[in-house]
């Protein structure tokens, strides 16, 4: 078997054994998060008018599906790693692609910020914390910000890597300006995949698009380690999206958001292709911007708003866009993108 299809086939596996982990589990999980009563907080009238109309009905709905993906990449991944260094099955070392250059600090990461996002969700479901439950917003920021800023330092210190990669231009050093620089990417790409889950497989199918491009150009580049982590990824949002899409079982949550919006981050700075992440993850920028531009407008024109609700996705629904439609054209939109992105890197290349 040559090189190339022996790392075709793990690939494969990878994405078809998190499928079926997290396709067999999710059964499991609704039934322990409904019988727990962890159901989403819908915010009430007072505070977001369109939003409650729209969404009213969505109230109790089980959170925190995100456990779903990471943990199913996690225990696939993590039990293949400890059978190697246990010396449990010598043969399985193979296929072990937890590993120091590619893809141990987007695993870890990917742990951690589910952890905080955990912990936010059940706050909120709780209603423990200010304005109706979670954390305040300056200790999500500076809890995700610190994971950033340890990837930096990890990158800019431990890998003496300061270069930052620009389509049909060439490779340019940043110095410590790549340490912000990072941060920027991670934390941005973040708290927009966070904006962009809210409709029914929205944020799974944009994510597998995206996961998807960023695999077949570490696949190009030879990194196979983290490609097989990207497919391992894409196999557990197929997985949940059988059982988010309208009429959603359960909801990503920012376990599940922040995770995954933070692995997508550092996949980008992995690859030395960051600059392809407006393009690959367009629907996330243009959620966030919607966001901004709203803000901004309210704060210049006295309250005057541009959208009617944002981000973008609720304000389509308020203008009678209905939710599946909503969904699959931005499907469309995020395949579209990802093709790009690869085309991209195949022409600079």
């Amino acid at each position: 078997m040559s090189p190339l299809s022996w790392d075709v086939i793990k690939i494969i596996t990878f994405a078809f054994t998190c499928f079926v982990f997290a396709f067999v589990s999710t059964p499991l999980i609704v039934r322990f998060l409904r019988k727990h009563k962890l159901g989403k907080n819908i915010r009430d009238a007072s505070s977001a008018p369109i939003m409650n109309k729209l969404h009213a009905a969505k109230a109790g709905t089980p959170t925190m599906g995100g456990v779903v993906i990471w943990g199913s990449v996690t225990i696939v991944l993590g039990l293949v790693w400890l059978v190697c260094a246990l010396g449990l099955g010598p043969g399985l070392c193979d296929w072990n692609i937890i590993s120091r250059s590619q893809t141990l600090l987007p695993f870890g990461a990917m742990i951690a910020a589910a952890l905080i996002g955990l912990v936010d969700d059940y706050l909120n479901i709780k209603k423990i914390g200010p304005k109706g439950g979670g954390l305040r917003l300056r200790h999500r920021l500076l809890a995700y910000t610190s994971i950033a800023a340890v990837c930096a330092w990890w990158f800019y210190a431990k890998l003496d890597w300061d270069v930052i990669h620009v389509p049909f231009m060439g490779n340019y050093e940043l110095g410590w300006i790549y340490i912000p620089f990072f941060i920027f990417i991670i934390v941005s790409t973040q708290h927009s995949v966070n904006l962009t889950d809210g409709l029914d497989g929205l944020a799974g199918g944009t994510l597998m698009s995206a996961f998807g491009a960023f695999g077949a150009i570490a696949f190009m580049q030879g990194r196979i380690d983290l490609a097989a982590f990207c497919a391992a990824i894409i196999g557990a949002l197929l997985a949940f999206l059988w059982h988010n899409i309208t009429p959603a079982a359960f909801f990503m949550g920012d376990t599940g958001a922040m995770a995954l919006g933070t692995v997508l981050g550092l996949v980008a700075m992995l690859t030395n292709q960051p600059l392809l992440l407006p393009i690959i993850g367009l629907p996330f920028v243009l959620e966030s911007m919607s966001v901004i531009i709203q803000m901004i407008s309210k704060k210049l024109r006295k309250g005057k708003k541009v959208f009617q609700s944002s981000p973008f996705h609720h304000h389509l629904e308020a203008i009678g866009w209905g939710e599946p439609k909503i969904v699959m054209r931005f499907w469309v939109i995020s395949l579209i993108v990802a093709v790009l992105g690869v085309l991209i890197h195949m022409i600079d290349n």
